[in-house]
């Protein structure tokens, strides 16, 4: 996962409404571009990830059998070591070996010529799915923002 995956299209990913959070909802033809595109969706809330440049990348790994607590996981951890780390990331990569999940995340330090967006706090278990959808795969959750 050393090379610089390219940019989720902005139809697989999107956000809806929810009482004062908001929901993400990422869209693939594989439960793991189902995940990057959510992913993408959180950080998009965060900064516009066309303006990311993809300088630094970090990696995450995790052990989860449950698909839908794999995605919350997978938000939370990307979310917590990009905060750490003062950066805003814009591409992503994830790859699953049985309950054994390998990702990483591409983007830059926040800068003043980034315009911040929503700040996310974390992933929800609420209105949690995961499922086939499409011929494909659907993942979704509300982030507290």
């Amino acid at each position: 996962m050393t090379e610089v995956p390219p940019m989720v299209e902005r139809e697989r990913f999107g956000v809806f409404d929810h009482d004062a959070d908001i929901g993400v909802v990422g869209r693939g033809a594989t439960l793991e571009d189902a995940f990057i595109a959510g992913a993408t969706a959180v950080f998009d809330l965060l900064c516009r990830v066309e303006g990311v440049a993809p300088l630094q990348r970090v990696e995450i790994g995790f052990r989860e059998s449950d698909v839908e607590l794999a995605f919350v996981n997978w938000l939370n951890l990307l979310l917590a070591t990009a905060h750490v780390q003062g950066l805003v990331l814009c591409r992503f990569a994830l790859k699953r070996q049985g309950d054994d999940w390998t990702g990483a995340g591409w983007g830059e330090r926040w800068h003043a010529l980034l315009a911040r967006g929503i700040d996310v706090k974390g992933a929800t278990l609420t209105m949690l799915s995961v499922r086939e959808a499409d011929g494909g795969w659907e993942a979704r959750c509300v982030v507290d923002v």
